[in-house]
């Protein structure tokens, strides 16, 4: 058993990827996610490690791709316009075959929006985090203690499919503060043969490289690669599940919203209401399985996010995929939306008045 400390979610981030065997930090600061840059700039220095505040969001995805070609564990963070510029070096990290982890704090947008808690980076992340064909992993904590084991997940699978993970959290996450327990070992890193390094004749001289000016050799490496994406598509997707096996209403919902929603749920209940929640955990791969079966007997659906409904559109598919697998019976359950954008928070009496009018 690990020891149990109060911490802010932004700083469990950190420290977890610390004890992960994370050893190279760069980024540029950005609120609401600065605590991150802050407090590696602190714990780096005396553990040995690297702590760099870049001249940029771009130089320090960049900073990332070199430390992982030579086959570190390196890690950047930042805010959601920060994100924006730092998808160049995600595509150029997914076109070289490079794990790393990069944490996204969201804030209200488009442009320079506000400080105050989004969703409305979904598309983003699970859509184009870059340019070309390419996915990355993506997971959606909803606790602070799930924001620090999520760390530990997103480093190992980056590198068992080797690809980029991005962890998709928020303002309200980053900066509330929850009890959790930290491992009390550190991990030690296993070698990456693939990695550059020193040509001293111990081993094959390795090229790190996203360049291929032939056409059928590029889509030979795009093909590999995708061929990598669906064996993470079938072993990686996660889910969540609260009161959903007689649910009439299903309540789907991820990161912040899904506590939101959760609470809303536990409101439904109590005034006999049969509402349950479906919480995706990786946003990419999606769970449409486990979300197909959950749905199987419900009537509607209420996606509920912090945004102007993003998610809702995977929602829509499963649905569909539902329909064609002939899992709903006669009728497929109907998808409603609610959402609250620009950094304004919903409450879960806002939710509970959505679940109430579609239980009708």
């Amino acid at each position: 058993m690990g020891e149990r400390f109060l911490m802010k979610g932004n700083e469990a981030l950190a420290e977890a990827a610390i004890l992960a065997g994370c050893r190279h930090f760069f980024g540029y600061p950005i609120t609401p996610q600065t605590e991150v840059s802050a407090y590696m700039s602190k714990r780096m220095p005396k553990i040995g490690g690297t702590y760099l505040q870049a001249e940029s969001e771009i130089a320090a995805i960049n900073m990332v791709l070199g430390a992982a070609a030579a086959g570190a564990r390196a890690m950047t963070s930042s805010s959601s316009p920060g994100i924006s510029l730092k998808t160049e070096g995600i595509s150029y990290m997914a076109g070289s075959d490079l794990p790393c982890v990069i944490l996204n704090i969201q804030r209200g947008g488009p442009g320079l929006g506000g400080i105050q808690p989004s969703q409305a980076d979904y598309f983003q992340a699970t859509r184009a985090p870059g340019h070309g064909d390419l996915r990355v992993l993506v997971f959606a904590p909803a606790t602070v203690q799930e924001m620090s084991d999520t760390v530990f997940t997103a480093f190992d699978t980056a590198e068992r499919y080797r690809m980029p993970a991005l962890i998709l959290a928020d303002g309200l996450l980053g900066q509330m503060m929850e009890p959790v327990e930290l491992p009390s070992r550190e991990i030690t890193p296993a070698p990456k043969p693939w990695a550059v390094g020193a040509n001293d004749g111990t081993r094959a001289r390795n090229v790190v490289n996203s360049l291929y000016l032939q056409a059928d050799v590029l889509q030979r490496k795009v093909l590999e690669r995708f061929t990598r994406y669906a064996e993470a598509e079938r072993n990686e997707s996660r889910s969540e599940e609260y009161l959903s096996e007689d649910a009439d209403v299903l309540v789907v919902a991820y990161g912040a919203a899904s506590r939101i929603a959760r609470g809303a749920v536990d409101l439904a209940r109590a005034k006999g209401v049969k509402a349950g929640l479906f919480r995706p955990v990786t946003l990419w791969p999606f769970p449409k399985q486990q979300l197909i079966k959950a749905s199987a007997r419900v009537k509607n659906i209420l996606v509920v996010e912090m945004s102007m409904g993003q998610m809702i559109e995977d929602v829509q598919l499963c649905m569909l995929e539902g329909f064609r697998q002939r899992a709903f019976g006669a009728d497929i359950p109907q998808v409603r939306f609610f959402g609250r954008t620009g950094g304004v928070v919903p409450t879960p009496a806002e939710v509970l008045t959505e679940i109430e009018r579609w239980s009708e």
